[in-house]
């Protein structure tokens, strides 16, 4: 027989630690952390977590004593999650983010504090979106200059794959905080992304009020590792596992950076993206990426309205980086002008009718012959940066009469009588130099057709004209900067005068031989 004292030495221990364990599972998801930025108005941002079901769950945002606002929900059973949709908030802050779960009697508290809203980036692509600031052209400038921006708050998700989407990620490299030296420039390809905090810089220059900058990127990754099966089984990519191309020297396997690095945020209400990723597909599935990447932008929208009940906008801006250059021989001669062609889904612009509310840097201007990091990885982010925040105020904050994006011919004419093909820009244009290689004509005879360069001419304010007398037999087609290293460091031969905005590359087939045929290239 056990004497009654032992019985309740044992039962005594047993009843406390199920007291607690109810609220052992009781969490925020894991992004959920002191410094955070939530969005702001005119969307709701979304607090979600975990705990136990059938539990009550009240947050409460606080500002000093003040109580703004409560909201309450309930765990749900099959998935041990809830989720809340804050009452849209003003730009500004600090508040106090505090979560209560109730069980019968018993309450477990959760908080976080100097939460601020404003917008909320994401950054996503491979290995130049996740270079470091330590790794850019006047890096220690770079990394010293934090004290005003104190409101641009960062993360970096760790690189992790998974075979099946999780619901929350696994871990984080670094959460939530205020820019130091130390956590801009942690290391080589670590974090934080240098193209993603000089954005959100130049973002807080111009609007004055809180960033949330989200880095989630992974180097020698192709577009299939961060794609949905959906979005690839809608483009017909063929499913394979391993990628035998050196282009890929991360994970490549479908869906797996998507399952564990994107597909877990989907619940957060975001302003926009902003992508850096193409390299690793100059030969990977190349032909497939005009559908691929408008497929990804598509599928993300979806997933992240959905995810966060409505809040993210259905068309969310999207901005990405057109594909700098590269000395190496990793790629086919032919890899990064496809690439560059199909990131517009092969209309040479965006935003365009397969690609609504995009926004794009054209970077092939950009080379570094001497990154010591190889010269696939230029050093200059801060012109990335720039060209990009550009396309952020004109798309995303509907900034009226600001250039963001380099001329292109809105009208082809093949004057072949006189030996010309004259280009009309919907852009003034500033010939910074000339070059007589940089556009090249498809000459055709005999049903064999060469690429012949075509050397500039004349030209005024907005219009060029070619000299295509080298032909001998009929011009199908001109296209423009269609190499992997178009021009040296911001050389090339065309630009917008008062933006220092570059002339994207373009092809465009010329179908009538009628002399004065017109062809349209660009809106």
């Amino acid at each position: 027989m056990v004497a009654p004292g032992l019985v309740l030495g044992l039962v005594l221990p047993l009843i406390l630690w199920a007291d607690r364990s109810a609220g052992i599972g009781f969490r925020f998801a894991s992004y959920i952390n002191n410094d955070m930025v939530l969005q702001k108005e005119p969307a709701g941002a979304v607090i979600w977590g975990f705990g136990t079901p059938g539990a009550a769950v009240t947050v409460t945002l606080r500002q000093g004593q003040e109580t703004i606002m409560k909201k309450v929900t309930s765990v749900k059973a099959h998935f041990d999650t809830w989720m809340v949709v804050l009452d849209p908030m003003k730009a500004g802050g600090p508040f106090e983010v505090m979560a209560q779960q109730t069980l019968e009697k018993m309450n477990f508290t959760l908080r976080v504090h100097d939460v601020l809203f404003g917008d909320v980036w994401l950054c996503s692509g491979q290995s130049n979106m996740q270079m470091t600031v330590l790794q850019v052209f006047n890096a220690t400038r770079e990394l010293s200059n934090t004290a005003a921006y104190q409101s641009v708050r960062i993360l970096s998700v760790s690189p992790i794959q998974a075979e099946q989407e999780l619901e929350d990620l696994v871990a984080v490299d670094l959460q939530w905080s205020k820019p130091t030296s130390e956590n801009l420039g942690h290391g080589y390809f670590k974090y934080m992304s240098a193209v993603c905090w000089l954005f959100g810089r130049h973002l807080y220059d111009t609007l004055q009020y809180p960033i949330g900058l989200i880095a989630s990127s992974w180097g020698g990754t192709p577009i299939e590792a961060w794609s949905s099966g959906r979005s690839l089984e809608a483009c017909g990519v063929p499913k394979q596992g391993s990628v035998p191309y050196n282009s890929v020297t991360g994970p490549s396997k479908h869906s797996v950076l998507w399952n564990a690095m994107i597909h877990p945020l989907r619940n957060m209400t975001l302003k926009g993206v902003v992508w850096y990723q193409g390299e690793s597909n100059t030969n990977y599935n190349t032909d497939l990426y005009n559908c691929t990447f408008p497929a990804l932008i598509e599928d993300w929208r979806e997933t992240f309205h959905r995810g966060s009940q409505g809040q993210t906008e259905r068309f969310f801006p999207f901005g990405f980086v057109q594909l700098s250059s590269d000395l190496s021989k990793k790629s086919s001669d032919d890899g990064f002008p496809q690439i560059r062609w199909h990131q517009t889904a092969d209309f040479g612009y965006v935003p365009n009718p397969k690609m609504p509310n995009t926004f794009m840097a054209v970077a092939m201007d950009l080379c570094d012959r001497d990154s010591p990091f190889g010269s696939i990885h230029p050093r200059d982010k801060q012109t990335v940066a720039y060209r990009l925040h550009l396309g952020a105020r004109a798309l995303a904050y509907g900034e009226k009469n600001l250039t963001f994006e380099g001329p292109l011919p809105e009208k082809i004419e093949l004057l072949a009588h006189e030996g010309l093909l004259n280009l009309t820009y919907y852009q003034q244009i500033q010939v910074q130099k000339r070059d007589n290689k940089i556009f090249e004509i498809s000459c055709c005879s005999d049903h064999r057709c060469k690429w012949l360069p075509a050397s500039m001419n004349t030209f005024s304010t907005q219009s060029l004209t070619l000299a295509i007398d080298s032909c001998q037999g009929t011009v199908v087609a001109l296209r423009y900067a269609w190499t992997t290293w178009p021009c040296e460091y911001k050389q090339c031969p065309l630009y917008h005068p008062s933006s220092a905005l570059p002339a994207p590359p373009f092809i465009a087939f010329i179908t009538d031989q009628g002399s004065g045929h017109q062809s349209n290239v660009a809106k």
